[in-house]
């Protein structure tokens, strides 16, 4: 208990250096993967959601509505498999794995991205139908106020506290290490880290992997409660 109020895992087996060192090195890449991936997610998701609610039941609203349930039901690993066989060996547009250039990051990225685009998708737009619903909104229409500012000024900042909460959810499962992603296109994340850990038996890196994604997800979930009391005036801690 000492050393872990140091920082001190022990040395890692395998590479013969501090265990914490070989975590940090994977967390940068994965870190960087996770902010990459929820920036584009969270970007489109509200942007489709929130139009989606706008006109709910129409052509848009259904097409958006499939899609994101797909998303949100495909398997990462087999979508992943799928992607290096048809974008990596059949037609050779970018690597299988790596991170050496910007066309090593397409397919990890696009596959992370998936599945919480269609869960983040879907939140956005019950918050957005319910809160386009309320009596604010009605007397902004009546006021004459134009479409865009109803949705993305009146209606979204209202809608945004579930939203929140699911993308942080989502935000800390990638801090936590995509490990089947990360394991099947070689990327040099803290998952993988963790996972061939496992398998070699290197116990410090191990610990030192659970210590430091604990603490990002811990890290996580703070910012997310501080968002809510920056998005809605009436919550105080």
């Amino acid at each position: 208990m000492g050393d872990l109020v140091r920082l001190d895992f022990g040395m890692s087996i395998r590479r013969a250096e501090p265990a914490l060192d070989s975590v940090l090195r994977g967390f940068k890449w994965t870190l960087q993967l996770a902010l990459i991936t929820m920036t584009l997610v969270t970007i489109m998701a509200i942007a489709i959601g929130s139009l989606a609610a706008f006109r709910v039941g129409g052509l848009f609203d259904r097409i958006a509505t499939f899609c994101s349930l797909i998303a949100a039901s495909a398997p990462d690993f087999w979508i992943a498999i799928v992607a290096i066989v048809v974008f990596s060996v059949n037609l050779g547009w970018v690597p299988t794995s790596g991170t050496g250039t910007v066309w090593h990051w397409i397919l990890p990225v696009s596959v992370l991205f998936i599945r919480p685009f269609g869960l983040i998708l879907q939140v956005v737009r019950g918050s957005m139908i319910t809160a386009l619903s309320s009596a604010y909104v009605k007397t902004a229409r009546a006021k004459g106020v134009l479409d865009r500012p109803i949705i993305f000024v009146h209606a979204l900042r209202n809608a945004m506290l579930p939203v929140i909460t699911v993308i942080g959810d989502q935000a800390a499962g990638l801090l936590n290490g995509a490990v089947i992603v990360e394991t099947i296109f070689g990327f040099p994340g803290v998952g993988k880290v963790m996972i061939d850990a496992i398998l070699q038996r290197d116990f410090a890196v191990v610990l030192a992997a659970v210590m430091v994604t604990a603490f990002a997800i811990f890290l996580m979930n703070l910012l997310i409660d501080i968002l809510y009391a920056v998005l809605d005036p009436r919550i105080r801690y």
